[in-house]
């Protein structure tokens, strides 16, 4: 798996666009589980998961606890992983950055902050690759 993470309109997409020409894409779904993202997989094509922030947003509504929001996805990467080898797909990933900026005063937007941090921590850690995109700029961090 590989993570390309940035602010808003940093290039992302146009970097994994470059990287990745012939790519599925698909947007997560609010409540949605990430190991149901293997079912959209494509045998030896490569698939860009993106809408991170739109599905993190969507937690705030649910009854779940963070930590078991964070348990659920920490349960579905290996699983995702597994199944984008089993087929060789090229798994990418695109999150929002949210910690460079001011620490919001409202309750909910600190919470998304928090989910946005914690999820972005273990999509990193499951990644092969991971790239930080500013200003149209790609850095390597891992791999």
């Amino acid at each position: 798996m590989q993570l390309f993470i940035g602010g808003a309109c940093a290039g992302k997409r146009d970097a994994v666009k470059q990287r990745f020409p012939g790519a599925l894409w698909w947007r997560l779904a609010p409540g949605q589980r990430l190991q149901e993202v293997a079912q959209v997989m494509l045998p030896n094509t490569p698939l860009v998961v993106h809408g991170l922030f739109e599905w993190l947003m969507a937690t705030l509504d649910s009854d779940l606890s963070i930590d078991e929001w964070r348990a659920q996805w920490r349960e579905d990467f290996p699983r995702l992983h597994q199944a984008a080898e089993a087929d060789n797909v090229a798994l990418v990933m695109i999150a929002n950055e949210l910690g460079r900026g001011l620490v919001p005063m409202a309750r909910d937007q600190r919470r998304l902050r928090d989910l946005s941090g914690w999820f972005t921590q273990d999509a990193a850690a499951q990644a092969s690759h991971v790239w930080y995109v500013r200003h149209g700029l790609v850095q390597a961090l891992k791999g």
